[in-house]
Order: C-alpha cells, then sequence, then structure tokens
C-alpha cells in the first residue's frame, strides 16, 4: 500500500480490501488524551464502514504506547507512526494515502465529533451533489454552542451564517471531508507547505477542476483547543502563513506587482503582531522559493472565486481596515494547528 514505507503500523488493522464509506484521518503529535478522545467519537460514528487512520508523527514512545493500549481491540482502527513530523500537508497526504475509502475525513485530535451522525450525513452530502469535492465542517468552541472564531477560515461577514449552508472556497482543517476522486484530481496537498494555506491551494486546485466547495453548519465538531494555544504564534508560523500564501498567488500567475498589496497587508499584520522580521523571511521565501507549474485561472475559475469569497471579503481597504481596527490576529489565528 502507499505510504507504507514511511509509516509503521503500531497498533490496529491495515483498511479493508474492499470499498467502504470513507477514511477518519488523525494527525497526532504528543497530547495523548486528546488525541484518545478524537478517536473515541471517530470509532463511535454510526451509518456507515468507516476506517479510522491515526498518523503519529514524532510523539515520545510513552505516547504511542498508550493510544496503542487504548484502541488494541478496535477492529477499524489502524494507528501508524512516523519517525519525524512531516507537517500538517504531508502528514495528511501519508495518511490519505494509507487508506481507499471513497471519502476523506478530516479531524485535528483536539476535536471530537458533536453526535455520532456526523460523517454519515457528510457522505449524504456527497451523494446528492455529484460535483461537490469538498465539506467544511462546522467547528464550534469548547462549549459545543458558539463558533469558534479562531477557526473561522471565511470571511469574516459570512460568521453569522454558521449553522448555514453555503458555497466557498476552502474549509478548515479541524473537521472536513473530501471526495477521494477530487483528491485524486487535483493532486492532494502541497507537502512543500508544511503548515497553513494548504486547504486552500488544494481547493483552488479543486475549483479549476470545476469540483464545488461547501461549507455545512449543521455537520459539528467541538474544538477543545486550550486558550493558550490561540495566541502562541511563533516566528515559524508566521513566515509559513506569508510564504504559502503568496506562493499561491505564483502558482496561479500573480505577478509581484500584483501581490503588492497583498504583501502590504502583511507587512502591517506582521508589524501590528510584533512579528515583523519573520514576515519579511516569509515573503523572501516566496520570492526564492521555486514553482513550476504556474497556471492561468480559467475565466470560471474567476467567477467562482469573486461569487463565493472576493465579494464576502471587500476591496484591498477593506481589508485592511478590517486588520488595524481589530482583526490583525483572526486570519493568523484561524490557520492555527497542532504542527
Amino acid at each position: 500500500m502507499p505510504g507504507e514505507a514511511l509509516a509503521r503500523l503500531v497498533a490496529g488493522n491495515q483498511p479493508p480490501a474492499g470499498a467502504y464509506d470513507a477514511d477518519i484521518i488523525i494527525l497526532s503529535l504528543n497530547r495523548p488524551a486528546e488525541t484518545q478522545a478524537a478517536v473515541h467519537s471517530a470509532l463511535a460514528q454510526q451509518g456507515g464502514m468507516f476506517h479510522i487512520i491515526v498518523l503519529d508523527q514524532g510523539s515520545d514512545p510513552q505516547a504511542v504506547t498508550a493510544l496503542s493500549r487504548c484502541f488494541s481491540k478496535a477492529t477499524n482502527f489502524s494507528l501508524y507512526a512516523t519517525e519525524i513530523n512531516l507537517g500538517v500537508a504531508a502528514g495528511r497526504n501519508l495518511a490519505t494515502s494509507l487508506g481507499h475509502g471513497r471519502i476523506i475525513v478530516a479531524l485535528d485530535n483536539d476535536a471530537v465529533f458533536k453526535g455520532k451522525m456526523v460523517v454519515a450525513r457528510a457522505l449524504d452530502r456527497f451523494r446528492q451533489k455529484p460535483d461537490l469535492g469538498a465539506l467544511g465542517f462546522n467547528v464550534l468552541s469548547a462549549d459545543g454552542v458558539r463558533p469558534d472564531r479562531f477557526s473561522w477560515g471565511y470571511p469574516a461577514r459570512l460568521i453569522a451564517r454558521f449553522k448555514e449552508f453555503f458555497d466557498t472556497t476552502t474549509f478548515v482543517g479541524a473537521g472536513h471531508a473530501i471526495r477521494r476522486l477530487t483528491w485524486n484530481m487535483a493532486g492532494g496537498y502541497d507537502p512543500g507547505f508544511f503548515f497553513t494555506w494548504e486547504e486552500y491551494d488544494f481547493c483552488l486546485a479543486a475549483i479549476a477542476l470545476n469540483w464545488r466547495i461547501c461549507y455545512d453548519g449543521s455537520l459539528e465538531v467541538i474544538h477543545n483547543v486550550s486558550p493558550h494555544a490561540r495566541i502562541a504564534w511563533s516566528a515559524a508560523r508566521m513566515t509559513y502563513f506569508v510564504r504559502n500564501r503568496l506562493i499561491i498567488g505564483r502558482k496561479w500567475g500573480a505577478s509581484w506587482i500584483a501581490l503588492a498589496p497583498r504583501i502590504a497587508g502583511y507587512l502591517v499584520k506582521g508589524a501590528l503582531n510584533h512579528q515583523l522580521g519573520a514576515t519579511i523571511k516569509g515573503v523572501r521565501e516566496a520570492f526564492l522559493a521555486e514553482v513550476p507549474s504556474r497556471r492561468k485561472m480559467p475565466e470560471a475559475m474567476r467567477s467562482y472565486l469573486h461569487a463565493n469569497e472576493g465579494r464576502h471579503r471587500g476591496s484591498w481597504m477593506d481589508r485592511l481596515r478590517f486588520e488595524l481596527l481589530g482583526g490583525m490576529h483572526r486570519d493568523l489565528q484561524s490557520k492555527r494547528s497542532l504542527f
């Protein structure tokens, strides 16, 4: 099976040889208690044939042992391990390659499904909508009621619609589902991103292939991240944030002149977050990065992006004003991760 050369099976069973509905993938890096809660919620899902794949990326041996013991009797569970942290993008690529379910559901290891039919109802959405390529879930705060504003990866003005269903241009990694056919056609995540913007990069490739990306507020997960983790933004994270978003622009043919307003906005963001040096490093790395597959956006793709993103975000001046009036932390924190 692809990926086994990089990951060893530590506990559980390989996915079944025949067809099944969905893989539920969870990346793990220490924090065994949180990961165990995520796996328990995945194992509790009903209404289909699911296989849970946990990929541990370099946790302490004690943490891996704890996971192994906790789920040793689960039949639809696999615990794989790598020696190092591959990052979110490459880690999810590897975990996805270890299964072959028709739908790929991903859950952060500090999140749990709210209810036992979340994955089954996601599958229904894909059955109902043949052009649906990926589906973002409703990521709730630890109280299980309010939206997790720090995990809201959509235009800020849409947060009032957090319980609704709407077309969009990306999804939040904490809880989402992807049609495997779409995954294969779009080529998965860019492993060079390591962390942040990999979902948006993937969605752009899918949209260019005429797939639809949606958000479904009825599919809920509870995000149990601790408050201190929300603000612990390192210089490295800021660098990835800036670097990867500018590389996405370059992938789709944007010149450095066209990217200038975005760069200016990020410099303001970096200064306000005391990460100006890291921001400048991200710009420099994006400038030096090799981007072999530059593409021109089809007109249908441009129309889709404007209808489902651009018109909600407003002009560059609107966005900059939003940053200066107190929203400067939102974009960064909405891209937080465990890695």
